[in-house]
């Protein structure tokens, strides 16, 4: 009997002591912290795979327990989330994550601006410090210019500038890798699509036409092929001469690779931002043997395939400005005629 009652008392505390350490840990968990500075992340799925390494990625711990959480009350959705210092428990972090989303604003990547230009209006716009961002993209970037698509992207009021930046960018990384799916039999080389991005931005610095972008992308590639050189004033729209005319003596004085006057081949990296429908024409290029193309009197471009054709609407073209300036000369003359007679009206007072 005593050997009984000593086997039941010792199972008893051998229970209690399990109980005790099970609640004390529950307890000593549900205080501790899964992150204690304020955090404004970006979640792109509702999986809930996604979400957890969202959360590790910005540092915070997630346990089983946590995904238990997650799953059993309501899994957070895709958007822009932010979170204070966490002052409740565990279980309230988890359980209303959901609810944390941030306002928003909508920015817009414009085709053609350079890092430079990008971070600069970024700044502006949302109160941030252009430095930090330039530094956060250039440690970043895979090819110097062109690492973010043009377009609409929505960004966390109160993003800092490297959540900023790191959304622009993984969301960038995310359309070209969709692209190389969609367009390449096999995962491209980094080479290769760094190739394709700076045609994308020679057709973009030279047209924003979407109907033009393959013709021009046909010039490029009729010119490369026969070791021709580019000769295009768009190479030499680079860095802080993004938005500068091209002069004859700028031609002459650049000796950078940009230059495609006095160099063969590509520029070796991308000149600015380019958009998917320039990406597009860079990998296929409209079919025609055309070398040449210039601006056209009707707006737009005419394109031709040998050099007396090119000349030809080279001829056509000055003879349409040298009658808008004479057209605009006479419109002058007549201004002040009107302007000077007018000064001469003596004005009688009845």
């Amino acid at each position: 009997m005593q050997k009984t009652f000593l086997f039941i008392y010792k199972h008893i505390v051998i229970f209690l002591i399990i109980f005790l350490f099970m609640v004390l840990s529950l307890m000593l968990y549900n205080i501790s912290s899964p992150n204690d500075t304020p955090k404004t992340f970006y979640i792109a799925s509702s999986n809930l795979e996604d979400v957890v390494n969202t959360l590790k990625k910005n540092g915070y711990s997630v346990t089983w327990l946590d995904r238990l959480m997650l799953q059993y009350n309501e899994v957070p959705t895709q958007g822009w989330y932010s979170v204070a210092p966490n002052t409740r428990n565990r279980f309230d972090f988890f359980k209303t994550l959901y609810q944390q989303k941030t306002k928003t604003m909508d920015v817009v990547v414009y085709a053609g601006e350079t890092a430079e230009e990008l971070t600069a209006r970024l700044a502006n716009d949302m109160k941030l410090d252009q430095k930090k961002l330039l530094a956060y993209y250039k440690r970043h970037a895979l090819f110097n210019e062109a690492d973010i698509f043009a377009g609409h992207y929505t960004l966390a009021r109160n993003a800092d500038e490297n959540t900023s930046m790191g959304y622009l960018l993984d969301t960038s990384r995310g359309k070209l890798a969709s692209y190389a799916l969609e367009y390449f039999k096999e995962v491209p080389e980094i080479a290769e699509l760094k190739a394709l991005l700076t045609i994308a931005s020679i057709i973009q610095k030279e047209s924003n036409s979407v109907k033009e972008m393959s013709h021009i992308s046909s010039v490029i590639y009729n010119r490369l092929e026969k070791g021709m050189k580019l000769q295009m004033d768009s190479t030499l729209n680079y860095g802080k001469y993004s938005h500068t005319i091209v002069t004859p003596e700028r031609i002459k004085s650049d000796t950078s690779y940009y230059n495609t006057y006095k160099h063969k081949g590509l520029p070796l990296q991308p000149l600015s931002t380019v958009s998917l429908d320039a990406l597009y024409a860079a990998k296929y290029p409209a079919k025609g043997d055309y070398l040449f193309f210039m601006l056209s009197p009707k707006g737009g471009h005419t394109f031709a395939a040998t050099y007396a054709e090119h000349l030809e609407n080279l001829k056509l073209f000055r003879m349409y400005q040298k009658e808008g300036e004479e057209r605009k000369k006479k419109e002058e003359a007549e201004k002040e005629a009107k302007e000077k007679n007018d000064s001469n009206v003596t004005v009688i007072k009845k």
